[in-house]
Order: structure tokens, then C-alpha cells, then sequence
């Protein structure tokens, strides 16, 4: 059965950017762990939002597109016309994943952005959270965790600290 997981990471302090969406502050931990390289292997989906995409394609990988091996699904209100592995989607982020989730498949990655996170864990459609903790506090920025009108009971599976990155991942009780 497929997971939705949401793999992310976060400073200490909550923000998965800073004001302006940047996230150069990731890059101060040369010495880290990969762990996304074993992550991966179980995800053939993949769900952001359009400030992640736009970041990707114009900023961390202007010339390739990272998630070539998996379908990529674009959640815009542009209208975009979409290929086979890159699909711009005009609804509900909620409405995308009960629908895929009926689908046979690996898990579904839930990139980002902290919008997309948030409506989701609203309808508690979040299976496993895998947040790595980078050792900075930003002070101001984009919050990945916002208020939702109800608790999420998790249940922690791991944790591991890589050169002071603390990945930490939980699965919904």
C-alpha cells in the first residue's frame, strides 16, 4: 500500500525558507549523511508546490530536471501545459493524493512547499514524516507547521544525527 511521506527539511526553529523562499542555508553542511539516496528507492511520486518547481528549474537545476525518474506533479494555478513526467495540476492538493493513493505504485513524496504540507495534514493524509533538523536558526521565514483544527499522534520510528543534522522520522499513529 502506498505511504504519503513528507521528506523536508526544517532550521530548528520551524522555517523550511527564509523570507524570500531561499534555501542556500541548507548547503552550510558539506559533511552530511545522504540518506535521501536510500529514501528514494521507494518513491516513484513526487508532489510540490510551484515555488519549489520554479526554484528547481531556475535556480538548483536549471538545465536538468532532478526528478526525471518520477512523475512530478505540479500543484499551480498556472495554466501550464504539462508533459509525461511533468504534470501541472490546477485543484486540490487534498483531491491529488486521495486519487493517486487509489492507485497502484512506490510512496508518494510530498516536497513542498509549507502550503501543500499544511492542507494536507488538515485532512491528515500525511502517513510518515521524515524531517531533517539543519542545525540554523533563521528567526524569520516560511513556517512548514501552521495551526490545524485537530492533534496528529505520531509514533517515532528513527532518529539520526548526521554531523549535527538530526533526521527524525515518524509515522502517523
Amino acid at each position: 500500500m502506498r505511504k504519503v511521506i513528507l521528506y523536508i527539511a526544517m532550521s530548528v526553529d520551524g522555517y523550511i525558507a527564509d523570507n524570500n523562499g531561499g534555501v542556500n542555508w541548507l548547503n552550510q553542511n558539506e559533511e552530511y549523511i545522504d540518506s535521501y539516496s536510500s529514501f528514494i528507492n521507494h518513491i516513484d511520486t513526487v508532489i510540490m508546490g510551484w515555488n519549489t518547481y520554479h526554484q528547481i528549474v531556475t535556480e538548483l537545476s536549471p538545465t536538468t530536471w532532478i526528478y526525471s525518474n518520477l512523475i512530478s506533479y505540479i500543484i499551480t494555478h498556472k495554466n501550464i501545459t504539462s508533459t509525461e513526467q511533468i504534470i501541472f495540476y490546477n485543484e486540490n492538493p487534498c483531491n491529488l493524493v486521495k486519487h493517486l493513493l487509489t492507485q497502484n505504485g512506490k510512496n508518494i513524496w510530498i516536497c513542498g512547499g509549507a502550503n501543500i504540507v499544511q492542507q494536507l495534514m488538515k485532512q491528515n493524509l500525511i502517513d510518515v514524516y521524515y524531517i531533517s533538523i539543519i542545525p540554523t536558526i533563521l528567526g524569520n521565514g516560511i513556517r512548514l507547521f501552521e495551526s490545524i483544527n485537530h492533534c496528529i499522534n505520531l509514533h517515532l520510528l528513527k532518529t539520526q544525527n548526521n554531523n549535527g543534522v538530526i533526521e527524525l522520522i515518524y509515522e502517523k499513529k
